[in-house]
């Protein structure tokens, strides 16, 4: 059977993580199963330098739902990112619906059926992870996210609370129409989603701390914000000079 989920995950030097994180992936996709709904999952290892490509190989014989995805033009020593890692998992997925998440095991995937659930009941293309209500930052990010918030509305009409949330599911069509071959696109899933004229939702998710490994992820003028104000832009600017591409064939049937 065919899966109807692909659920995809980017790794970066994850290997503290990736068997906790086949493990509970699994047992979300064996609840699925047993609603008759076929799953996969696509570990997507971005230029590890550690042993998350080697862990990852000796978890494949016993989990046939299980795939590994290497990115191979990677820089020395680092990733392409989350953007080219999202574009490549995307492309490998047969499932008709994706759900992606983080490898830090900071996202719980024993949430995706609830998330499927609630995009099915409300038949909407996609459902985004919410963690607002649970994080605990310290001043500064929670500044950073309220300014963060505040440009998004003014420049994008985004009214998405926690964009930032890797946990989300979506029709495998969306995936394919995002651009993430470009750098830091995948922070603004949800509203480029809406910018193509899909109907998108938030759901309320956990989020865990990270037990395990570093984080890839600075935050910091330098870091984050000012990349991030020109990522908007340029989004702002796709909005701007994006044209529809739909069309049909008028040319009548040969007799």
């Amino acid at each position: 059977m065919p899966p109807t989920l692909s659920i995809v995950a980017p790794a970066h030097n994850e290997a503290d993580n990736i068997e906790r994180l086949a493990e509970e992936v699994g047992a979300a996709l064996r609840t699925l199963q047993a609603q008759g709904i076929a799953g996969e999952f696509l570990v997507v290892d971005d230029g590890s330098t550690d042993a998350t490509p080697a862990k990852l190989l000796a978890l494949l014989p016993t989990r046939p739902w299980l795939r590994a995805i290497r990115m191979t033009n990677t820089p020395p020593g680092k990733g392409n990112g989350q953007s080219a890692a999202f574009h490549a998992g995307f492309r490998a997925c047969t499932g008709e619906l994706i759900a992606v998440l983080d490898a830090d095991l900071q996202n719980d995937p024993g949430e995706i059926p609830a998330m499927l659930a609630l995009l099915r009941e409300r038949g909407v293309d996609m459902v985004q992870g919410d963690r607002s209500h649970a994080r605990k930052d310290n001043i500064v990010r929670r500044v950073g996210s309220i300014v963060g918030r505040a440009f998004r509305r003014m420049l994008l009409g985004d009214t998405i609370r926690d964009t930032g949330c890797s946990l989300r599911l979506m029709k495998r069509e969306i995936a394919l129409q995002l651009p993430l071959q470009y750098k830091g696109m995948h922070r603004f899933i949800p509203v480029m989603a809406r910018h193509l004229g899909y109907v998108v939702i938030e759901m309320p998710v956990t989020h865990r701390p990270r037990i395990a490994g570093e984080t890839k992820y600075g935050f910091g003028i330098t870091q984050r914000a000012l990349p991030g104000l020109v990522d908007l832009l340029v989004v702002r600017w796709m909005r701007s000079r994006r044209r529809g591409v739909i069309s049909k064939d008028l040319t009548p049937p040969t007799p």
